[in-house]
């Protein structure tokens, strides 16, 4: 009993060593620039198109990359559209 008591504890102790990542992508932006600094990688998502993000790309280490959190506007499924017509056909 005691073996399996240690056992968890040591998961325990070793999980809680290595700090979990939170999530680095803002939802609202639909482009993030991913920056490789010196082993430590970092994402700025405040960007509205490809273009403009690739503008502050340029000449530093860091990559354009579509934001796969981005919130869409119109999130609603599209409305179904019927046909009208005349005289009950």
């Amino acid at each position: 009993m005691r073996i399996l008591a240690l056992a968890i504890l040591a998961v325990g102790a070793a999980s809680a060593a290595a700090p979990a990542q939170a999530q680095t992508y803002d939802p609202r932006y639909p482009v993030c620039l991913h920056v490789y600094n010196r082993g430590i990688n970092y994402y700025e998502c405040a960007y509205t198109s490809l273009p403009q993000c690739n503008m502050s790309a340029s000449g530093r280490s860091a990559q354009c990359e579509i934001n796969p959190y981005f919130a869409h506007a119109s999130q609603e499924p599209s409305a179904r559209r019927y046909k009208r017509y005349r005289n009950g056909y």
